[in-house]
């Protein structure tokens, strides 16, 4: 009689379930990378992270709209960025449907990464119940994985036909 091995029955029915579903997420080779530069793909595509205090975005304070650097998607407005003081940009809130979020493990911890709902590109993750804000929500992002958009230019694209 054979033995089996229980162990690794286990792990497949528990954990092919949680890897199909990650794989919906992974991001895939698409022509909304074909743009970047080497650095840029590092963080957008690999899921890095840029250096701290290295973003032209964490002292940026003018009126418009933060958007997504791969596929110009609309990701957050200028009057939910927030001083955080962590190094990288912060908002406490996100343009609705912009974002998805996914569980994150990696470097053996426990956080929740913001991808970009339209080319799933990397964006940086998500915090809740640190106080900085009443919202008490904190999106940590990478300035590399945005754009910025001034509120006069943003309204005259949205309201071209």
């Amino acid at each position: 009689m054979k033995r089996v091995n229980f162990s690794l029955i286990l792990i497949l029915i528990f954990h092919f379930p949680i890897i199909c579903l990650a794989q919906n997420y992974i991001v895939k080779k698409s022509n909304f990378f074909d743009k970047l530069t080497k650095e840029e793909k590092r963080i957008i595509v690999n899921k890095g992270t840029e250096k701290k205090w290295s973003g032209k975005y964490i002292n940026h304070s003018k009126v418009g709209v933060y958007i997504c650097k791969a596929c110009n998607n609309p990701l957050f407005k200028s009057i939910h960025k927030f001083n955080s003081n962590c190094g990288w940009p912060s908002f406490d809130d996100e343009i609705k449907g912009a974002l998805i979020r996914v569980r994150d493990y990696s470097y053996n911890m426990q956080r929740t990464e913001i991808i970009c709902s339209n080319c799933k590109g990397h964006l940086g993750h998500v915090f809740e119940g640190e106080g900085y804000t009443n919202k008490n929500v904190r999106h940590c992002v990478n300035s590399i994985s945005l754009d910025f958009i001034d509120i006069d230019t943003f309204l005259k694209i949205r309201s071209k036909p």
